[in-house]
This record gives C-alpha cells, structure tokens and sequence, in this order.
C-alpha cells in the first residue's frame, strides 16, 4: 500500500498518523490485511521498528487486530470512503451539462412488466459462442495486444460490416467507408465535432431520440425540432440555415413509421442545393415483421450528403457498444482524427471476435432466431393495444417498439410505473414543440408470457 509520509518528523508518529487517516476515511476498509513490517518499512524507505511501533499504538488503540500467524489486520465496522471535499468548489461545468433520467440506463431496476424501449433480450444471445471468440482473439499471438489500434477499427470487422450492409440493407460500401464506434451516440458525437460549429442549426424529428437532441445541445449547437407525419419528417418544415438533419427513417423514433421513397428523395434533392449533411440513424431495422425495407437514405444519396450510423446494441447487446458510421471520403480524415483525439481506438478483441461472428455466420443466424422471437411479441403487443378502445395504434413494421396515440398518457404512464408495468410518455420524446400524447411499448425485453397481464394492467388504468 502506499502511505505519504512526512520524512522531516519523527517516523513512527508520521505512520500512525497516515495510517490512521486511511482508516478513519475509509481507504482501507475492514478486514483489509496490512503489509508485513518489513515489507512496508521497505516500500517506506523507513526502519521496521518505526512502522512496528505504529502498529503497536494502532492495535492498542482498537484500529487493528493482530491475529498470530495471519498478520494485521483493520477491525471494526469501518468507515464509509469520504470523498476529497475542498473549502470551497472553483469549478462550474457549462451549461448543459447533467444527466438526464434515462429508462435504458442499468442503473434502473427491471420492471415486473418491462416494456422499456431499446432494450434487446440478453436471453437470446448465444454467450457461450461470444466467449469462446473472443477468448480466441484475446491472447498473445492476436491482434497485437501490445499495441495501440487504428481510430477506424478492426480491419476484418470494417471490412465484414461492409458485405452484411450489401447483403441485408442493399447498401452499396467498402471498408474503406467504415468506422467503427461505441455504439450510435459516439458516432454522433465524432459526427458532430468534425462537421458543426456553435450556434450552427441541426434539425431533427419531432418527436424524437432524446440522447441526439441532447448532445448537440451540449457541443453548442442550436436545434430545431421538424414535425414527422404518415410519411416520415416533413421536409418544407426543414429550417434553411439547417447544416445538419438527423433523421431515422427505417423505424422512426419514436412513432414507428417508415419513411416513403417520395419523401426521402424529396428530402435528398432539398440537402442537394444546400451546404448540409443528412445523418441516417437506422438502428434496429433488421427486425422486420412484414413488409420489406425501402432503399436506405445512403443508397439513394447521388451527391455524398448522407452518413449511415448503425449499431449492435438492439441486434445482439447494448453491453458491447459497438457500432458504425459509413463516412464520405471528404469527411473520413477528419472523422478519424476526432476519433484518435477522443479515446484513440476501440477493443481490438472485441471488434476481431465480432468480425468472425459476422464472417462465420453466426450473426446471421442469431438475427433470424432472435427476428422471430420479437415477430411474435409485436404481434401480441400489437393485438393487446388494439383491444383497448380509447387508443390510437400507429403502424409499425420492425424495430423492437411501437407506440399508441393517447392524449392522458403522462398521468396512465405515471400510475403504471407505480403498478409495475414500464411503458413511457410520447411526450418525453419532444422539444420545444407540442406534440400529441402517445404511449411508447417496448417490447425486446419484456418476458413473452407477461405481455397480456402487464398490458391488461394498462388497460384498466386506461379506462
């Protein structure tokens, strides 16, 4: 252990006296064993009979117990850590930094009926396989564990991310194109950094992803909130001094609703005559339930405007974090400085063992398995909401959520928590406009044969 002692005064006194501070603050707590004289008068640079006389005082004083044959050790109840509280706190963080309740954080214990949204079911995933890959990449013969990575990640993962997107989203990339990030808020995050100033405007969907309109708030940006309607954002609410539109067009978050080609070659041929990026967030589009996918933003795109971000949280575990962004040429180098500033790379294991589960087939396989499994939980879901009358179900075709239209949502989800049944406001999901009250039922996590009791629940709330 160390011990910062003062060399100039007597030494036995300056080790009680460090000692002891440990104890009382709670730095070492009960039961910790204490080195042996010898090896800390060494660590100290100090006599063994300075540290053993300490010890003595400190044992007779009840802080600690010998124990014959065992050492010294901290007794009693001990002390909750205090944390270093200076005279007065100079610091003040700028405005906008705090967190925010959020339903997905761990921090928030499981519901009895978790209809939370974004949050896969872990019991799907094959962990057995998952540790055996990346077992395999996490020795020394692989992907140089001494050794600091590229900014773009892995590249077996980039290079596997890019033939999935060309076999199950039609979207047209190389490797070259793909950074791989901690899920789709990093993306964001570099997104922003490379391409916004502060004060410039970045539109987004109203209703939409809180953690988006959040984050560009805190790097200084001005956001404006654009209505979405049957066929996705409207595009002539989109503002003209607009640098940057954030949209999620596959699944709308959170009204469930897929974009139309009209309005999506309405919104390219709008950013063609402006100086904006179009960032396309299709983050759980893999799960579809009946009709098929259209053409994603990026594969529409003729003039470079569009970034595509996706991630692995909703497909296979938000514990990985581990995602994507496909950049434009123009954009890459920037992309990847932003990236090395930040946290320099990502884990090397964790990305080669996610190329091979790609590359062997594996997450093919656990798509399809976990894609039925939430194909019958949105058909029940669906089927229980469109039993309560005083409801307005929007159509949804993938993704792990869907919402129902309700103007006493906020009072119903309130009670609802109460009861045990997770379901949120639509009303969290707005900025500065009002929009209609709605329930927002994730269902990736909830256990299937708790579907129709919690739904029922909120049911009778309802009524």
């Amino acid at each position: 252990m160390d011990l910062i002692i003062d060399p100039s005064g007597e030494r036995t006194a300056a080790v009680y006296r460090a000692l002891r501070a440990a104890i009382v603050d709670g730095r070492v707590p009960p039961g910790f064993r204490l080195p042996a004289t010898r090896v800390l008068a060494g660590d100290l640079g100090i006599s063994r009979g300075s540290v053993a006389g300490a010890y003595e005082r400190l044992i007779a004083e009840g802080f600690l117990t010998a124990r014959v044959g065992a050492g010294t050790f901290v007794s009693g109840s001990g002390t909750v850590p205090r944390a270093r509280r200076p005279a007065a706190d100079p610091l003040r963080p700028r405005a906008g930094w705090a967190l925010t309740p959020a339903s997905m954080s761990g921090e928030v214990p499981a519901p009895r009926y978790d209809f939370r949204t974004g949050i896969p079911d872990a019991r799907l995933f094959p962990f057995d396989t998952w540790r055996r890959l990346v077992g395999a990449e996490l020795r020394l013969g692989a992907n140089g564990p001494g050794t600091y990575a590229g900014p773009a990640g892995h590249p077996g993962l980039r290079a596997a991310i890019a033939r999935h997107l060309g076999v199950a989203r039609s979207v047209r990339t190389t490797a070259d194109e793909v950074v791989v990030t901690n899920g789709t808020q990093h993306a964001l995050d570099l997104i922003a950094r490379v391409l916004l100033r502060p004060g410039d405007v970045v539109a987004v969907e109203e209703p939409g992803y809180p953690p988006a309109r959040r984050l560009f708030t805190a790097l200084g940006v001005r956001v404006a909130g654009v209505p979405v309607d049957a066929e996705g954002l409207v595009v002539a609410d989109l503002p003209d001094r607009a640098r940057l539109v954030y949209v999620t067009p596959s699944h709308q978050f959170p009204l469930g609703r897929t974009m139309s080609l009209a309005r999506r070659q309405e919104l390219l041929a709008w950013a063609g005559t402006r100086p904006v990026a179009i960032v396309e967030d299709d983050y759980d589009s893999e799960f579809r339930f009946s009709a098929r996918p259209l053409e994603p933003l990026c594969t529409l795109d003729r003039a470079g405007r569009v970034l595509y971000v996706g991630t692995f949280s909703k497909t296979m575990l938000p514990a990985l974090r581990l995602g994507f962004v496909l950049v434009p040429p123009g954009v890459r180098p920037a992309v990847l400085a932003a990236r090395q500033l930040s946290d320099v790379h990502g884990q090397t294991a964790v990305q080669a063992a996610l190329a091979r589960f790609i590359e062997d087939g594996l997450f093919a396989r656990h798509v399809r398995k976990a894609g039925r499994a939430y194909a019958d939980r949105h058909a029940r879901v669906t089927a229980a909401l469109e039993r309560i009358p005083e409801l307005e179900v929007l159509p949804s075709n993938a993704g792990l959520h869907m919402t129902a239209l309700f103007e006493g949502s906020a009072r119903v989800a309130a009670a609802a928590r109460r009861q045990g049944v997770f379901v949120e406001d639509l009303t969290h999901y707005t900025g500065e406009r009002s929009v209609a009250g709605g329930l927002v039922v994730g269902f990736g996590a909830v256990d299937p044969d708790r579907i129709e009791e919690g739904l029922s629940v909120l049911a009778r709330l309802i009524a």
